[in-house]
């Protein structure tokens, strides 16, 4: 504040900003990696808080699989351990992990489409946020998502005789599967999600994932299923999953069906990526 004498006076000056000796601050292009970074962190966070206050949503991916874990185990466990020789924990828990991540993906892309028909995703495509942001953040709170669901699921397990048999380096690595396994769900199911309108993506993705739970080396062994049947169960992407996780976990291969997952989950992405990338765009130009 500065003091002047005038003819009625003194007189008090706020200083200009000419005056001010203001730190200069570089402005970074909104197409910068690190606005990259930073917006995807800000529309994962987003998403999560959300999610953390939708009841529907946590009862859909935490809730859920938590009871159907426990319920495949007082239903099926004594016969399918007797017919296998094996603790049938070490199946059901990676299966119901799995199938939680779909289900949690398939929420998720419910509520895209909602916010596509509310103009939230047009409001966010004319702001000064990284274009790729949207749908990398979507992914990232997908896998965060998936890894909290996991962790509960096997906490559940535990408690009904699950164990990491192969140690903490073989726990690490089947935790990460259905992460792995769950972005790739994500990154399909965004891509149908982009072209489909009404109910339905709940159809086909319903039909799809009672399919995949109803033929994998989780729910029963493969021996089990008809023999013209047995090949297509044990290559599909659950079955290579739960095989890995079996392996990492109670023992048994694991180089092989974890190979075997990698493939479907590239597979996957490399086929829908471009569909959900560009979808996602769309969605985000016409929104509202």
């Amino acid at each position: 504040m500065s003091i002047v004498d005038t003819p009625a006076g003194r007189e008090r000056f706020a200083p200009t900003a000419a005056a001010i000796d203001l730190p200069k601050v570089a402005a970074r292009p909104e197409t910068s990696p690190v606005a990259w970074a930073v917006h995807s962190w800000l529309e994962c966070k987003r998403l999560l808080t959300a999610w953390l206050r939708d009841p529907s949503t946590t009862i859909q991916t935490i809730v859920y699989p938590a009871l159907t874990l426990v319920m495949f185990w007082i239903v099926l466990d004594e016969s399918i351990s007797s017919f296998s020789g094996k603790p049938a924990v070490y199946g059901t828990v990676p299966m119901i992990t799995l199938i939680a991540a779909m289900i949690g993906a398939v929420v998720s892309a419910l509520g895209f489409k909602n916010e596509k028909a509310t103009g939230l995703l047009g409001r966010f495509w004319t702001m000064p946020i990284h274009r790729a942001a949207g749908l990398t953040g979507r992914m990232l709170a997908e896998a965060i998502r998936v890894l909290v669901t996991t962790l509960i699921v096997i906490a559940v397990g535990f408690c009904i005789g699950f164990r990491f048999e192969q140690g903490p380096v073989a726990a690490l690595g089947l935790i990460g599967i259905p992460i792995l396994f769950g972005i790739g769900f994500a990154v399909f199911i965004t891509a149908i999600a982009t072209v489909t309108e009404g109910p339905l993506l709940v159809q086909l993705v319903g039909l799809l994932t009672n399919l995949l739970l109803f033929f994998n080396s989780g729910f029963v062994l493969i021996e089990a299923y008809p023999t013209w049947l047995q090949s297509t169960v044990a290559n599909q992407p659950m079955s290579c999953a739960i095989e890995a996780m079996k392996g990492l976990s109670y023992g048994g291969p694991v180089a092989e069906p974890l190979i075997d997952t990698l493939l479907w989950v590239g597979g996957v992405i490399l086929v829908f990526g471009y569909p959900a990338v560009r979808g996602y765009r769309k969605a985000s130009e016409t929104s509202g």
